[in-house]
């Protein structure tokens, strides 16, 4: 039998032979990916969340308790607080900064001399006491002091006159622009230097004293006046007149708004303009 000579059925290859039908049948299909069988199984279910957005999901939105939220607030209104303060002692500083030698001068001068008359009012408050515990008529020596405590309560109360060394102050306001804060300014600031007893063009200026823009001037307590604005003082000289003229103080303040300033010392000021002494309605004393 020749070479080109082959029995039907029979491979090309001599060594390959054919399987079975039913070999190939039950050879197993290739194995799946673990992803695809999943998909397979659950064609309907989405996705899981990666890693990441786990973590995205768990930061936001946070979530506060009301302590935290309190602690918060706390916190921020302490650093306002403390900003603030920073702030204002800047200013003061940068003011100070600026000022002239003899400026800071005075400005310790007037310190110096707070301090001593608050030390005096503290000495003059032991002697009292010490009157009061030395003295053998106990009762005639608290009633003295009771009359001369009356008559200084007076004075303040502005329902007695008074007399005594202090300054002038007089405010000529030409172009109407003095307004009744810069009036307050002086008050206090004369207050803060020590004076005892104020009237300004005949009213006279107590602790409850208010003041108030009106028409062609200011009112005081109600009271209209009008410029000049003149100050009886009573207090010592040499505190109250440095006390107004300190840098970017009541006399720079009212010059800057065109206001002629002059302060004049006295060995005797009068202050005489008085205020009725009104009974309260409902407050007694509560002394036995």
């Amino acid at each position: 039998m020749s070479s080109n000579d082959k029995t039907p059925g029979t491979p090309d290859n001599p060594l390959r032979e054919e399987l079975p039908e039913e070999v190939l049948a039950k050879a197993p299909e290739k194995a799946s990916e673990p992803g695809a069988e999943r998909a397979e199984r659950e064609p309907g279910r989405p996705a899981g969340p990666t890693g990441r957005q786990r973590l995205v999901m768990g930061l936001w939105p946070p979530r506060v308790s009301r302590a935290q939220l309190i602690v918060a607030l706390l916190l921020f209104g302490l650093g306002f607080g403390l900003a603030v303060q920073v702030a204002s002692n800047s200013d003061s500083d940068g003011a100070l900064r600026g000022a002239r030698q003899e400026d800071l001068v005075r400005i310790l001068d007037e310190l110096d001399d707070r301090t001593q008359r608050l030390e005096e009012e503290k000495q003059g408050l032991e002697d009292q006491r010490t009157e009061l515990e030395n003295s053998s008529d106990q009762a005639e020596e608290a009633r003295k002091q009771t009359v001369e405590k009356e008559k200084q309560l007076g004075i303040l109360a502005g329902t007695v006159a008074a007399q005594g060394p202090g300054i002038t102050l007089t405010i000529d306001d030409g172009k109407g622009t003095v307004e009744a804060d810069m009036l307050l300014d002086a008050i206090q600031e004369l207050r803060a230097a020590g004076a005892e007893a104020i009237q300004v063009n005949g009213v006279r200026i107590v602790a409850g004293t208010y003041l108030t823009d009106v028409s062609g001037g200011v009112a005081v307590d109600g009271n209209k006046i009008s410029s000049p604005y003149r100050f009886k003082v009573i207090g010592k000289p040499q505190d109250l007149e440095p006390a107004l003229n300190i840098p970017g103080g009541v006399v720079q303040t009212l010059e800057k708004e065109q206001a002629t300033v002059t302060v004049e010392r006295s060995d005797k000021i009068v202050v005489d303009a008085l205020r009725p002494a009104e009974r309260p309605d409902y407050a007694r004393s509560s002394s036995q």
